[in-house]
């Protein structure tokens, strides 16, 4: 158990550790921008000891380190909970990320980079690994389904055939684990289903970031979730989002409450790569130290040179834009 006076301890020693890991031995980018395709993420993106795990898979996979990343990031999010936060007017804004990978083609290896984050999240929490990342999001009632509350009824009682009065009996134990990472290798088939007449699953995905708290208000749907905890992942080409993401769905909010990461192969390894001779064990270690931090923390505010920055960028960043970008 963490104790309250661990936790600076143990933050600054998550952050010595990888303090100037990313700027010294970061990913090496493996290809350069192509006209129309963003250049490579800088290697300060590639921070502290999720830059150190991604470095340590990036020479043996054909994953684009970027993918590698994100999927970290939006993996970790999901796997600590609810507890940490920060706090934006009235509202309340959680670790569950969205993310899609977009790729040239469907040999962009978004699926590979899943697979190994995968490999080292399991290490740190088997449980969530195995059974709360799931897929197949195909309406707003199986999305509250998966997350659902117990469910109660009210049965009468009865004496000699008349009722009397009535009980509240327990129809379902509802699931206990409000944490979901939904891992959609096919997003565009999301995107269709969204697009159906009647489909209430893109207003319940943005009710998923945004509180948790999910419900249908139809007579035939009695489940609803409070405090869910629901990260998502998408994977899709790019030909497909531009068909697929219909105007409507990007300018209702649906889209940006996703971070749109291009992605690429970054190389070939005819062999696959020796991804089984890296020693994962004391960046495992780290991992379960950081997560156990993340779990004890609730709200998280800015340090002052981070408020600095972000003053010096709002303005900007906040002012609205015409066209796609804008909505």
């Amino acid at each position: 158990m963490l104790r309250s006076g661990d936790r600076e301890q143990i933050f600054d020693y998550i952050k010595g550790q990888g303090q100037n890991f990313a700027a010294e031995t970061g990913p090496t980018p493996r290809y350069s921008g192509a006209p129309g395709w963003p250049d490579p993420l800088d290697r300060q993106a590639f921070y502290g000891l999720a830059g150190e795990i991604v470095s340590a898979i990036e020479p043996h996979t054909e994953a684009d380190p970027a993918a590698l990343l994100i999927q970290l990031l939006v993996g970790f999010g999901n796997l600590v909970g609810r507890g940490p936060h920060t706090q934006v007017e009235a509202d309340r804004h959680g670790v569950n990320l969205f993310a899609a990978l977009v790729g040239v083609s469907s040999k962009g290896r978004k699926g590979t980079s899943w697979g190994q984050m995968r490999r080292v999240l399991q290490h740190v929490d088997a449980e969530w690994a195995n059974g709360r990342v799931q897929s197949g999001l195909s309406s707003g009632e199986g999305l509250i389904w998966s997350v659902r509350d117990q469910i109660e009824k009210q049965q009468p009682i009865k004496d000699d055939g008349r009722v009397v009065g009535y009980q509240t009996i327990i129809e379902d134990p509802g699931i206990l684990d409000k944490r979901l990472l939904a891992m959609e290798s096919e997003l565009a088939s999301v995107l269709r289903v969204m697009g159906r007449d009647g489909s209430t699953l893109s207003a319940q995905i943005r009710q998923a970031w945004d509180t948790g708290n999910l419900r249908v208000l139809t007579k035939n749907s009695p489940a609803v979730s409070t405090g869910a905890h629901i990260s998502l992942v998408g994977h899709i080409t790019r030909d497909e989002l531009v068909r697929e993401l219909n105007s409507t769905e990007a300018a209702n909010g649906f889209a940006n409450r996703f971070l749109w990461v291009a992605v690429k192969r970054s190389k070939h390894l005819p062999e696959g790569g020796r991804i089984d001779e890296v020693e994962f064990g004391p960046l495992v270690a780290r991992l379960s130290r950081a997560t156990e931090l993340a779990r004890a923390t609730g709200r998280v505010d800015r340090d002052e040179q981070a408020r600095q920055i972000w003053h010096g960028v709002y303005a900007e960043l906040s002012e609205g834009q015409p066209g796609l970008l804008g909505a």
